[in-house]
């Protein structure tokens, strides 16, 4: 079976603060927007989109209704980071098989982060 579909390519996450959103998502992942408008930033994250909208919706009416996962070498390392830079814990590091671990945050703006450690998993 062949598929038209090419891959995940952007993931956005919605902020009431485009510009603190661009900073705290740069320091997070540590990379700078390829591209910055008032509108929209978008980040390459080793291959893939970061977008951020900014949207103002509180925090605490945010519910997880999608999920994605930022590969991570670390998992407890990659969830304490982002703790230390605001985020808070949303699930601890769990093991879902094998070796694979997963984990959530929610950023300053209540988006989930989903954090994974998968060594089975290569890019095609």
């Amino acid at each position: 079976m062949t598929t038209s579909i090419l891959g995940l390519r952007t993931t956005i996450y919605k902020v009431d603060d485009i510009g603190k959103g661009k900073e705290w998502y740069g320091a997070a992942f540590q990379v700078a927007p390829y591209f910055d408008e008032p509108f929209y930033v978008g980040f390459n994250v080793a291959g893939y989109e970061l977008g951020l909208l900014e949207e103002p919706i509180p925090a605490a009416d945010k519910t997880a209704n999608v999920l994605s996962y930022w590969g991570v070498e670390n998992i407890d390392r990659a969830v304490e980071r982002f703790i230390e830079l605001g985020a808070t814990e949303d699930t601890k590091p769990t093991n879902v098989g094998g070796e694979i671990m997963v984990a959530t945050v929610k950023d300053p703006w209540g988006n989930v982060v989903g954090l994974i450690y998968n060594p089975d998993f290569k890019l095609a």
